[in-house]
């Protein structure tokens, strides 16, 4: 399946919230829809699953329009929507049957859904007796109970222990090998950069990055070097650098590393070779690889 986005806009009172949203969506490769608070991400999945109107753009599936009616979304919302004096089995079945199952199908999966999210023995326990933890899972057996061609996670890690958090790992790797449409929003990048292929950088309604995370990484880490020192040289090495050695500019420094931008064309090999002429006592040398968090923070800093 291919979903795309073409030029959405959206205005509420006359104030522009989306500004021609375009990217696409491939089944089968997860896709971190990254933004600040307020960048637009709510909005742009609200007009994806239906609950708003675009005022101008399509969604297409597949090449053909897309009609969120006519098709299982999964959508695990930040804050969650169930009910805290309710019991567990009951109000997933609720939900379950809500969403077009049976009796018989909604209790299945139900339960299927809360042994493979450890939490059989919670079934006949109120929501508001479980823990934070607890609740985000049975959160997430709501959004995964109908098996859902589309699956929207919005902060799905949010109160997860270790151990919980793996079992979620487990299912988005089981959810991105059946070929479902994963999009998945978090301020937790180390995530992002461990599930997502595709990434897509909103901020003020505007796209302002998108593209093949790898591919990303290499872009911006283009034409910089990590250079790994002691740590009571570093202040002084990223002062004493640019005046010693020509057509470079240290962008930067965290715990034991420079970061040096090569100017000019200058190779990286010249630089070694200056580096040692100088009598530096390098610790490591390689080519600098952002983080997904780097990369976010110049990003929307260029954009604004």
């Amino acid at each position: 399946m291919i979903l795309k986005l073409e030029n959405i806009h959206k205005s509420f009172s006359g104030i522009s919230v989306l500004q021609g949203v375009s990217f696409t969506i491939t089944g089968g490769k997860a896709l971190g829809f990254l933004g600040r608070n307020g960048a637009g991400k709510t909005t742009t999945i609200r007009i994806l699953m239906g609950l708003f109107d675009a005022d101008q753009g399509q969604i297409l599936l597949n090449g053909k329009p897309f009609n969120p009616q006519e098709h299982s979304i999964g959508y695990l919302p930040e804050e969650r929507g169930l009910y805290p004096k309710q019991k567990v089995l009951a109000q997933l079945m609720y939900f379950g049957q809500l969403r077009g199952l049976n009796n018989r199908e909604a209790k299945k999966n139900a339960l299927y859904w809360l042994e493979k999210l450890d939490l059989l023995e919670y079934q006949d326990k109120r929501l508001e007796t479980l823990s934070k933890g607890n609740q985000q899972k049975v959160q997430i057996a709501e959004t995964l109970l109908c098996n859902p061609d589309i699956v929207i996670l919005d902060e799905p890690f949010s109160g997860l222990d270790p151990v919980n958090s793996q079992i979620l790992k487990d299912i988005m790797h089981e959810l991105i090998a059946k070929e479902s449409i994963v999009i998945f929003s978090s301020h937790q990048m180390s995530y992002v950069e461990e599930f997502c292929d595709e990434v897509v950088l909103i901020d003020k309604g505007d796209i302002v990055l998108t593209g093949n995370l790898r591919s990303i990484k290499r872009e911006y880490g283009m034409n910089r070097i990590s250079l790994g020192v002691i740590d009571k040289e570093v202040n002084r090495l990223k002062n004493m650098l640019p005046n010693q050695i020509e057509d470079i500019k240290v962008v930067g420094s965290k715990n034991r590393e420079i970061i040096i931008e090569l100017l000019n064309r200058k190779s990286k090999n010249e630089l070694l070779h200056n580096l040692l002429t100088l009598n530096i006592d390098i610790e490591s040398f390689s080519i600098y690889e952002p983080t997904l968090t780097d990369i976010f923070v110049q990003k929307v800093g260029e954009a604004r």
